[in-house]
C-alpha cells in the first residue's frame, strides 16, 4: 500500500528495518489528536477517496471523536468531496440527537446540497433546521440563496429575503449578492436592482451578479452602463465573469465599438490569456461582422481549444462565410482538436448552406468514425445537409438510423420532405411523431403548414394551426401567421388573407405582408398589392424585393407606366435588384451563370445548345409565357426569357454532364413560371433528373413533370 499520510503523520516510532506504510486500519499506532484528524479529513476529501473516509469514520466513532463539532463538519465536508452527497444525509440524519449538529453543520449540509444542484432538498433541509430550533446565521442564508435561484421559484427566494431583514443580515455583502442572483435567475430584474441599490457595500461578485442577470434578461444596455460603472471604480478590477458577460451584450445589440473598447481594458488587466475570455472576444467580433478581428485574436492564441475552434466556425457559419468555416473545420482537423458536438453541427450547417454535397459527405464519414452519429442534434444537422444539397434519399436513411428520435431530429426531417415537396410525407410523419408521444414545437408547425400552403390543404394548413393553439398549447409566431397568410394567399382567397392579417393580436411584420404581396402579385389583385407594397415600404424601404413584385405585378396586368414609376422610384431611393444568378457543380468546381452571361470559356457551345432546347421544347408544344418578361419590347420578351440564368447552367449542364446523370441547378431567387416549363418539357427530351433548387424550394423535374405539381 502507498503511504497515504505526508511524512509529518507517519508515525515516528516506526522501526526503520521494517515497513512504516500504515493503513487506517493500525491508526491504534499513531499519536492523533482532534487537529491531526481533521488534517486527515481535509487531505482524504481532497484525495477524494471513499475508502479512507468511511476508515476515518469508524476511527472517529472508535474513539468518539464524533462528537466533536468540527470533526463531524469536516466528516461531512469529507464525504461531499468524495462525491457521496448520499453519505453525508445519512451521516447528518444518523446523528440528529448529537451535540455536533449545531449551525455549522446543518450550514454545512445545505452548502454541500446546494453545490450539488438539489435546490428543493436544499430548501427541505432548511425549513427542517428551523423546524428544529436552530437559528440560520448568514452564512447559512449565503448557503440556502443558491439553491432559491435554481429552483426559480420566486416565492422561495421572497421567503428567505423575508428572514434576511427579520434576522438583520440585510447588510452583509454576500447575502446581498446572493439576494441579487436568486432575484435575476427568477426574472424578477426590479427585485433585483432594488437590493442591488440598497447595499451600503458592494465588491465585484454583486457588480458580477448583476451584470450577469442583465444579460441573461436581455437587458443588454443596462449591462455594459453597470460594467461602466465598474470601471469607474477604481478599486475594483473586473475578471473573467465581469468582461465575458459585457462581451456577450455588446454581441446581442451589435455594438462593435464599445466591444473594442472592452478588448483594450482585457489587454491592460492581463486577462486575454483565459481561454473563456479570449473565446467571449471573438465571439462578440464574429456576431458583429468584423471577422477579420476575430481571426486575429484567434491566430495569436498559443492554446486553442476546441470552444475557440467551435467560436470561429459558428462565426463564419452565420456571417455567409460558409467556406471559411469549412476550412477553420479542416485546419482543425490538422492541428490534433477534436471536434465536438457543436463543432459537427455548426460545420455541418455551413455545407447545407453551400448546398455541395460533396463536402457534407466528408463531414459525414468524420461524423460515423467519431461516433457523433447518435447525438439528435448533429443527427438533425445531417439531414438538414443532405436535405438541402438536395440528397432527399440520404436524409431519409439518416432519420432512419437515428436511434433515439427526439423533436429536433423529427422536425429536421419534416422539413426536409415539406422543402423537396412531398407534403403528404410531411403529415404522415407529424401524425407518426405525435402518436409516438413526441411534442411538437413551434417550428414544426411552421414546416407542416408551410407544407399545406405548397399543395393548396387549406383546411388541413388550419386544422394544424388550430391544433397548435388548443390541443399543444403552443402560441403563434410571426412566422407561422405569414404561413397562414401565404396558404390563404396561393389558394387566391385573398380577402381572407387579408382579413386574417388584420385580425391578428400582433403587429404584423415584413414577413406577414410579403406573402401577402406575392400572392397578390400571383392572382393579378393590384388594389390589395398595392396597400401590401406601402405597408412593406414603411417597414423596408431599402428592399428591392417588394419593389420588383410590385412593379412585375403592374407589367403583368398591362399597367406599363405604374410599372415604370416603380422602377423609377427604386432609382430614386437608390434601391437595386438583386441580380439573378444560377450555378451547377461538375466534378470539384462550382460554375455561376448570371442573365445574359457570355464569361464562360465555352460560351458559343451554351448558346448553341441553348437554342437546341428551344427548338425541341417548341416541338413539345411550347408557348413562351411572356409576362415572366419584364422588357417594354414585345419583340424582344420571348427572347429575354431565353437567357435566364437556370437556362444557361442547364445547357452548360447538358454539354459537360454524362448522358443519364441528374443535374443539379441553385438559384438564389424563385425561378419563374417559364423556366419552370422549360425544364419540366427537357427533363422529358433528354431524360434526365433536373433539380432546381431556387430561394424557397426544389423542384425536383423527371418524365416531364415537377415535384410541386404546378403549385408553388
Amino acid at each position: 500500500m502507498k503511504f497515504l499520510f505526508p511524512p509529518k503523520f507517519r508515525n515516528p516510532t516506526a522501526h526503520p528495518g521494517k515497513s512504516n506504510q500504515h493503513s487506517f486500519r493500525n491508526l491504534s499506532f499513531l499519536h492523533i489528536n482532534t487537529t491531526n484528524l481533521e488534517k486527515l479529513l481535509n487531505l482524504v476529501g481532497w484525495t477524494k477517496t471513499l475508502q479512507h473516509a468511511t476508515e476515518l469514520h469508524a476511527k472517529l466513532i472508535t474513539t468518539t471523536s464524533i462528537s466533536s463539532s468540527a470533526l463531524f463538519n469536516s466528516l461531512l465536508c469529507c464525504y461531499s468531496d468524495c462525491g457521496r452527497i448520499d453519505r453525508t444525509l445519512l451521516l447528518f440524519t444518523s446523528n440528529s440527537g448529537s451535540a455536533s449538529r449545531n449551525v455549522v453543520s446543518w450550514t454545512s449540509v445545505i452548502a454541500q446540497l446546494s453545490r450539488f444542484k438539489k435546490p428543493l432538498m436544499t430548501l427541505e433541509v432548511f425549513s427542517e433546521m428551523r423546524r428544529n430550533g436552530v437559528c440560520p446565521n448568514e452564512y447559512t442564508v449565503s448557503a440556502v440563496l443558491p439553491a432559491c435561484a435554481e429552483s426559480k421559484v420566486i416565492r422561495h427566494g421572497e421567503q428567505v429575503h423575508c428572514l434576511v431583514w427579520k434576522c438583520g443580515f440585510g447588510s452583509d455583502l454576500f447575502v446581498g449578492s446572493g439576494l441579487v442572483d436568486v432575484y435575476a435567475k427568477c426574472g424578477e430584474m426590479g427585485s433585483a436592482n432594488k437590493v442591488f441599490d440598497e447595499m451600503s457595500h458592494k465588491n465585484l461578485v454583486t457588480w458580477n451578479s448583476m451584470i450577469v442577470g442583465c444579460l441573461r434578461n436581455k437587458r443588454f444596455d443596462f449591462c455594459i452602463v453597470l460594467f461602466k460603472e465598474v470601471m469607474r471604480d477604481e478599486s475594483m478590477s473586473p475578471d473573467q465573469v465581469t468582461v465575458s458577460s459585457v462581451l456577450s451584450a455588446c454581441a446581442h445589440v451589435g455594438s462593435a465599438e464599445f466591444g473594442r473598447l472592452v478588448h483594450g481594458i482585457i489587454i491592460k488587466f492581463g486577462l486575454l490569456s483565459l481561454d473563456y475570455v479570449r473565446n467571449s472576444l471573438m465571439d462578440m467580433y464574429c456576431k458583429c461582422g468584423l471577422l477579420d478581428y476575430a481571426a486575429r485574436t484567434f491566430e495569436i492564441s498559443s492554446d486553442k481549444d476546441v470552444v475557440g475552434w467551435n467560436v470561429m466556425i459558428r462565426g463564419c457559419s452565420f456571417s455567409y462565410h460558409f467556406e471559411e468555416a469549412y476550412s477553420y473545420f479542416n485546419t482543425m482537423k490538422r492541428e490534433g482538436a477534436s471536434p465536438d458536438e457543436s463543432s459537427y453541427s455548426s460545420v455541418l450547417y455551413a455545407c447545407a448552406s453551400l448546398a455541395t454535397l460533396n463536402p457534407g459527405l466528408l463531414i459525414h464519414g468524420h461524423i460515423i468514425k467519431s461516433g457523433f452519429s447518435k447525438y439528435p442534434f448533429v443527427a438533425s444537422s445531417l439531414i438538414t445537409m443532405h436535405s438541402k444539397c438536395g440528397s432527399f434519399i440520404n436524409a431519409s436513411r439518416t432519420f432512419r438510423e437515428i436511434e433515439t428520435q427526439n423533436v429536433v431530429c423529427w422536425t429536421a426531417m419534416i422539413a426536409a420532405c415539406q422543402q423537396h415537396g412531398h407534403a403528404e410525407k410531411v403529415i404522415e410523419l407529424f401524425d407518426e411523431m405525435v402518436g409516438d408521444g413526441i411534442k411538437p414545437d413551434d417550428i414544426t408547425f411552421i414546416c407542416v403548414i408551410s407544407a399545406c400552403s405548397h399543395t393548396g390543404r387549406v383546411e388541413e394548413g388550419y386544422k394544424y394551426y388550430n391544433s397548435m393553439i388548443h390541443e399543444h398549447g403552443l402560441s403563434p409566431r410571426l412566422e407561422h401567421y405569414a404561413s397562414m397568410v401565404d396558404l390563404l394567399g396561393r389558394a387566391g382567397r385573398l380577402k381572407e388573407a387579408r382579413k386574417f392579417i388584420l385580425e391578428m393580436p400582433i403587429e404584423p411584420d415584413s414577413a406577414v405582408w410579403g406573402a401577402l404581396l406575392g400572392a397578390c402579385s400571383n392572382h393579378g389583385n393590384i388594389e390589395m398589392g398595392k396597400e401590401a407594397a406601402a405597408r412593406l415600404s414603411d417597414m423596408e424601404p431599402n428592399d428591392p424585393g417588394n419593389y420588383v413584385l410590385l412593379s412585375n405585378m403592374y407589367a403583368r396586368n398591362g399597367k406599363l407606366k405604374e410599372a415604370d414609376q416603380v422602377r423609377r422610384l427604386m432609382g430614386t431611393k437608390g434601391v437595386k435588384k438583386d441580380p439573378g444568378c444560377s450555378w451547377v457543380d461538375v466534378k470539384n468546381s462550382t460554375y455561376v451563370f448570371t442573365a445574359h452571361d457570355r464569361s464562360h470559356p465555352r460560351t458559343d457551345e451554351i448558346y448553341e445548345m441553348l437554342q437546341k432546347i428551344e427548338e425541341l421544347v417548341k416541338k413539345k408544344g411550347y408557348v413562351a409565357e411572356t409576362r415572366h418578361a419584364m422588357n417594354d419590347s414585345d419583340a424582344y420578351k420571348e427572347q429575354s426569357l431565353w437567357v435566364h440564368s437556370e437556362r444557361l447552367a442547364l445547357a452548360f449542364a447538358l454539354l459537360v454532364l454524362p448522358c443519364g446523370a441528374p443535374i443539379q441547378i441553385k438559384k438564389n431567387l424563385r425561378t419563374c413560371g417559364d423556366c419552370h416549363t422549360v425544364m419540366k418539357l427537357a427533363s422529358e427530351i433528354f431524360d434526365r433528373e433536373i433539380i432546381v433548387r431556387d430561394v424557397n424550394r426544389f423542384h425536383k423535374f423527371a418524365n416531364g413533370l415537377c415535384s410541386c405539381k404546378d403549385y408553388w
